[in-house]
């Protein structure tokens, strides 16, 4: 009977391993020769395999930027720095274009969800270089900053929720206030070398990634440098969290993508030189969903990304009411009552991932976390 109830109890957490389990897929964005292609985004498993090509050049990729999943949809939107200007829709399981879902802006590059439940766009090459907003139907919104950042490349948002942009030729982060976008000025103004992307930590501090010096920097929360992380990733450029902390970051240099644990640790070549040429983006998701709560589509509402206390960006509490916080089998482990709080404290969850979800008309927008207890 002992044995018996062994096996059962076996079975059962086999089956359950198998319901709650991950199937994660990495797609990664893939410049090529920049203007010249061959262009791809490409897709892989958890492992690093190559699982093929989900959209190519003959997609009409046109120097592909950034990847952004719509769920209600099941699309995926590219932003393309072309000369036509176009984020293009494609049909997420086969690559298939649908439509543009916008078109004529200038270079667009970085493409993100902010607390207030649209789309900012940055470009590259246009005469003004401002951020723009678009509902997520591709409906224009506004030339939301006040000024244009040339060259735009990367986009983050603070816990008081201003927005702060990354210009690549102008070695330059500057800062806008996230309500209305007025220029609050250069926020870091030297040491940088072609910045890239970029991301706010627990204590404010700022990531950044130098594309021209193969540096990875951290700067405090007053635009002060602290320290280089990583160096030797010329042409660094897109960046993704797996649900135990690791990082992965794109390096141009050689094509490869390399795996950092949290504390910026080398880990491994994710993906080995020869099958990219230029990676530039990089999204993980699961593959097989195991609820649409899961895979919403990603926006900014707390900071940071790791650890067990989240302040909740000022913006959010603007255009949403409540946040819900649900783990990775899809179980609602809360409701945040957005009237009532500022900080989320997560420190009595498990480690894990954990996603946070406002209900935004049709679509359910969502920011994957981390909790990790340090």
């Amino acid at each position: 009977m002992k044995k018996i109830n062994t096996l059962v109890t076996i079975g059962i957490l086999l089956i359950t391993s198998i319901l709650y389990a991950q199937n994660l897929a990495v797609y990664v964005s893939d410049a090529g020769g920049f203007s010249n292609g061959p262009w791809q985004i490409a897709k892989f498993d958890e492992n690093g395999n190559f699982l093929g090509q989900l959209i190519r050049t003959e997609d009409g990729l046109v120097w592909p930027q950034d990847i952004i999943f719509l769920d209600s949809e099941e699309a995926v939107l590219i932003s393309n720095l072309s000369t036509d200007g176009i984020i293009s829709k494609h049909d997420w399981d086969d690559g298939d274009f649908i439509e543009n879902f916008a078109e004529g802006l200038g270079g667009p590059t970085r493409m993100k969800v902010g607390p207030d439940g649209l789309l900012y766009v940055l470009q590259w090459s246009n005469t003004n270089n401002k951020v723009l907003r678009y509902d997520l139907d591709g409906t224009f919104i506004d030339e939301f900053t006040a000024t244009g950042v040339q060259q735009s490349i990367g986009i983050d948002w603070d816990s008081s929720g201003d927005l702060y942009v990354s210009s690549y030729n102008g070695s330059s982060i500057r800062k806008f206030d996230g309500t209305n976008g007025d220029d609050l000025g250069l926020f870091i103004d030297s040491g940088l070398q072609g910045p890239t992307n970029i991301w706010f930590e627990a204590n404010g501090n700022l990531i950044v990634f130098n594309y021209n010096s193969g540096t990875v920097k951290r700067f405090d929360a007053a635009g002060n440098f602290v320290e280089d992380l990583i160096t030797g990733v010329n042409g660094c450029e897109g960046f993704a969290f797996f649900p135990n902390g690791d990082i992965l970051i794109g390096v141009g240099s050689d094509g490869s993508v390399r795996r950092y644990d949290s504390d910026f640790n080398f880990i491994e070549n994710f993906v080995e030189p020869g099958i990219l040429d230029t990676p530039n983006a990089i999204v993980i998701r699961d593959d097989i969903p195991l609820s649409v709560t899961e895979n919403g589509l990603s926006a900014v509402f707390v900071t940071p990304t790791i650890g067990n206390k989240f302040v909740i960006n000022r913006l959010a509490t603007t255009f949403f009411e409540a946040l819900e916080v649900y783990n990775t089998s899809g179980k609602l482990v809360e409701t945040i009552t957005l009237k009532e709080t500022t900080v989320w404290d997560a420190s009595k969850y498990a480690e894990g991932m954990y996603f946070i979800v406002a209900k935004q008309n049709s679509d359910k927008v969502t920011q994957k976390i981390i909790v990790k207890k340090k």
